[in-house]
């Protein structure tokens, strides 16, 4: 949700211009910093700020998208594959249109990714000799290709960074001096496995009965699929490990990268219905979840919710506010005003986990603003939650594995 000065808004950005009480209150009362969640030399993705802000150093740990979301899935990663995210888009004109296919749903989605695996994935299969590919459905228009073999050494093009892009230029390509690793494919193989799936996807897709059918009234085709971000299995620490202070926790979110992370992390993972990861989410089902678990003896609970960036990714500015609004209100009013009956103390941390400018529609790597609150916190004066007052938030500008720190020394 956090984001860029936008003009329209008279120089404001979104949080300082939206109505956000819950928030402002949270700043008012507890105190305030800014984290950056993207470390050098990392793109500006989910799946690096989430793991950065639960404290994980990521030269050690990341891997990218695609094994995350393996785990969130289910499919257990053998020590060979190189599993990737595998977005399914919308292309026109020879750009890319959209990242999340028209917003296509997860039934639908499923039926094209079935229809993948038949008329694309078993041939080449067969032709290799070996189950070398598999497609597996994820939420949406997040999904999942995992390479028996492949290798991660490949440049990919987050689809999300290059809205009206030509997309031909942007396919894989293998990275420069590339290390040959015993058992896998060359790094070119790899790339050159991948871009034929996305060229023979495209033609397999239009003809598709989902696709004619949108075409037919002039709605976005879901009509390519985009892997991006893969990597090996990873290997993670609990959080539970990390910080004595835990002994067990939940992680609530429709998205399948963040439930992924939460799998390594030692998290439960929270079942919502109704949780889309879009603006019509289910706000209260995520609150009312989030009070359950602590209720239920969690020590910690974290809450994602990925409307804001869907908004921002769209450059939908009206939409990006009713977001950040419905967040305010519809989560986190509902979860403090319970915990404020509890006598057990409760701490509330609150962030984005990146910048994603309406303006802009990708992700910026700057730092976020932050709020950590508890009853008897001493407050440090920042009167407004938003990425301009919390400059002067007494914990700073914090990096790396501080801000979990921080969140730990308040428990």
């Amino acid at each position: 949700m956090a984001d860029l000065p936008v003009e329209r808004l008279g120089g404001k950005t979104l949080l300082q211009y939206a109505n956000k009480p819950m928030m402002d209150l949270l700043a008012r009362e507890g105190r305030c910093g800014r984290l950056i969640t993207v470390p050098e030399g990392f793109p500006p993705g989910s799946e690096v700020a989430n793991t950065a802000i639960l404290g994980y150093d990521l030269n050690k740990v990341y891997e990218g998208r695609g094994p995350l979301e393996a785990a969130s899935i289910g499919y257990e990663m053998a020590d060979d594959d190189m599993a990737i995210r595998c977005n399914i888009i919308t292309i026109d004109d020879g750009k890319i249109v959209t990242h999340n296919g028209g917003n296509l749903e997860t039934p639908d989605a499923r039926i094209l990714i079935d229809y993948l695996n038949e008329t694309m994935v078993a041939p080449i299969n067969r032709r290799m000799g070996f189950e070398c590919v598999k497609l597996i459905t994820g939420i949406q228009y997040r999904h999942l290709l995992v390479i028996k073999g492949g290798s991660k050494h490949i440049v990919c093009a987050p689809p999300h960074d290059h809205p009206g892009e030509p997309w031909r230029t942007l396919l894989v390509k293998a990275q420069e001096n590339a290390p040959e690793e015993a058992g896998r494919m060359t790094a070119q193989q790899t790339a050159d496995l991948i871009n034929e799936m996305i060229l023979t996807s495209q033609e397999l897709l239009a003809q598709h009965p989902f696709n004619i059918a949108r075409k037919e009234r002039g709605e976005r085709q879901a009509n390519s699929i985009w892997p991006w971000s893969g990597g090996y299995r990873p290997s993670m620490q609990t959080l539970m490990q990390q910080y004595p202070q835990l002994k067990s926790g939940t992680v609530i979110s429709a998205v399948d990268l963040i439930r992924g992370i939460g799998h390594y992390a030692g998290l439960k993972i929270a079942e919502v219905p109704g949780a889309t990861g879009l603006a019509n989410t289910n706000y209260e089902g995520k609150a009312q979840a989030a009070i359950d678990a602590l209720k239920n003896g969690d020590d910690f609970v974290f809450v994602h919710v990925e409307a804001s960036d869907e908004a921002g990714h769209d450059g939908d500015l009206e939409l990006k506010l009713k977001t950040i609004e419905y967040l305010d209100q519809r989560l986190i009013k509902p979860i403090y005003e319970a915990a404020a009956t509890w006598d057990e103390p409760v701490c509330i941390a609150v962030l984005p986990d990146h910048l994603t400018p309406v303006e802009m529609r990708i992700h910026v790597g700057q730092p976020v603003p932050f709020i950590i609150w508890h009853r008897g916190i001493e407050p440090d004066g920042v009167q407004c939650y938003d990425e301009v007052s919390c400059v002067d938030g007494a914990y700073g500008l914090l990096r790396l594995n501080q801000f979990m720190q921080a969140l730990m020394n308040e428990n």
